[in-house]
């Protein structure tokens, strides 16, 4: 084989030794990298073990844990009733002579909506009171004869059966001119009328609705899961969308015992005092059904709650020191919440400052309970 020429050997001696510079340079490169990253995971430890370690307590804020009462409720939604309601119409056929009340307004009861022309009935009344007269006369008379002995018992029966019939047909006069008044069954607000003066109607036909709504009805239904929890006289709260800012209280006075197959719910009835008439039948409601009240539940903020990992623990403050406490917790309500075990009365929570904390820390407490806040409301917890 042919040697090669002096100066293509030198060129691949050349090559190679340039090869050869730029591996060692990737060499260094890597591992000028390598100590740049420990070098920045050792100082990052330096830092979080310094911030652990900083010199002092750690200031937070703090709340003390109380005992309230908390109520479990079911949700549900539901629609307004009137206590009673009632579609007002004659009971004969007649022209409508009076109008005697405004639309839209409370009456009460036996109060005179309507006044049917009465002419007719007043004409018939006049003629059954004449020949319920005539047949007391003709019983008097046949009882004298048969006293006398003149007369004849069938006579006398006969006058005596006529009496009793025309007494009938004087009450059904006196009763048919009587329903000529169309008064109010019970006390309530009347709607809009159907009819005007001077309209003949029929009996049956539909003049005015009459509404009785203080107190109000509210019908709903909740899972049959709560059946062991429903009972009548169970307190329910409701809000309607056209008063937002007002919610109104009341109480269960009626369980359907069928259950519904279809959707598994069990039906209520509720009643609700409206004495400013504010609510009105055909409302949408959303309905809170307590089911459960527990008065010296263990309560504390919201806010003391961590969570870290799947499970739920509190800092308490002992001695000095943030003590980490695991919890279970309950209901939730407006920024409180109920726990269940972990905790008792009087115990002290961090609410601010947790995550400068650890198990064992020193720390300075800034007590919140009597800052100026505006009050959580009362109301029930929602489950």
């Amino acid at each position: 084989m042919p040697s090669l020429p002096p100066q293509k050997r030198g060129g691949s001696r050349n090559i190679q030794s340039t090869i050869d510079s730029r591996k060692e340079s990737q060499l260094t490169t890597d591992m000028s990298g390598t100590v740049r990253s420990a070098a920045f995971g050792a100082l990052l430890v330096l830092v979080t073990t310094s911030a652990f370690a900083q010199s002092g307590p750690v200031a937070v804020e703090a709340r003390t844990v109380t005992v309230e009462r908390v109520v479990e409720e079911a949700t549900a939604v539901g629609t307004l009733l009137s206590a009673e309601s009632a579609d007002i119409s004659p009971e004969i056929a007649g022209r409508v002579g009076t109008i005697a009340f405004d639309e839209g307004m409370p009456v009460k009861e036996g109060q005179l909506l309507f006044q049917l022309d009465s002419s007719v009935y007043e004409a018939q009344l006049v003629e059954a009171k004449a020949n319920h007269d005539l047949k007391i006369a003709n019983f008097d008379r046949a009882d004298g004869l048969l006293k006398n002995k003149v007369g004849t018992v069938r006579t006398r029966d006969e006058a005596l059966s006529e009496k009793q019939v025309a007494r009938a047909l004087l009450t059904m006069a006196e009763v048919r001119l009587e329903k000529t008044k169309i008064v109010a069954p019970f006390d309530g607000i009347v709607g809009l009328r159907n009819v005007s003066r001077g309209d003949y109607v029929q009996p049956g036909e539909a003049l005015v609705n009459l509404e009785k709504i203080d107190p109000i009805k509210v019908d709903f239904s909740i899972a049959e899961r709560y059946l062991a929890d429903v009972r009548n006289g169970a307190e329910i709260r409701i809000t309607v969308d056209a008063l937002a800012d007002r919610e109104f209280t009341g109480k269960v006075y009626a369980i359907n015992p069928q259950i519904d197959p279809a959707g598994r719910s069990i039906a209520l009835r509720a009643t609700v005092p409206n004495p400013d008439g504010v609510l009105r039948p055909g409302l949408f409601a959303r309905v809170g059904l307590q089911t459960a009240v527990r008065d010296d539940a263990i309560v504390t903020s919201e806010d003391a709650i961590v969570t870290q990992g799947g499970s739920t623990f509190v800092y308490r403050v002992i001695d000095g020191k943030a003590v980490q406490t695991p919890v279970a917790i309950g209901q939730r309500r407006y920024g409180t919440v109920e726990v269940l075990s972990g905790l008792s009365a009087g115990d002290i929570v961090v609410v601010a400052g947790q995550l400068k904390l650890r198990d064992g820390a020193e720390v300075t407490v800034t007590m919140m309970d009597d800052a100026d806040e505006e009050p959580a409301p009362s109301g029930p917890s929602a489950s």
